[in-house]
């Protein structure tokens, strides 16, 4: 007489940085449900604020706003706000408020980041 198996199958979580179609976008991941957070690569006193690409896992933005007290951090807050379309409130540096490599907090499900993302320059 055969037994039934009590041995589960774990769940496997889906990568929270994968888009619909499949492709990985390495430096987001998903912070609940309504939040995710984005791991940039920073370089201050550029002509003008953008995107550059991937860079090491992280994305590329260059700052038009010079390392001195807080304010490119402030800058990229505001930048970052600006082209997701969210208040400031909604864009919080987590880690890295002395280095050229940063974590943002987004109030936004990962999805429309992702979307972002995939609009932005490779």
């Amino acid at each position: 007489m055969a037994t039934a198996s009590r041995h589960r199958t774990p769940a496997t979580a889906p990568t929270p940085a994968s888009t619909p179609c499949g492709e990985a976008l390495p430096g987001l991941r998903a912070d609940g449900a309504e939040r995710c957070v984005l791991t940039l690569s920073v370089q201050p006193n550029a002509r003008h604020s953008e995107c550059n690409g991937w860079h090491d896992g992280a994305l590329r933005v260059r700052l038009a706003a010079p390392p001195l007290e807080g304010r490119a951090n402030a800058a990229l807050v505001e930048w970052l706000a600006r082209e997701l379309g969210v208040p400031k409130r909604a864009v919080q540096l987590r880690r890295g408020a002395a280095s050229r490599h940063k974590q943002v907090e987004i109030d936004l499900p990962m999805a429309q980041v992702a979307a972002w993302l995939r609009r932005q320059p490779a």
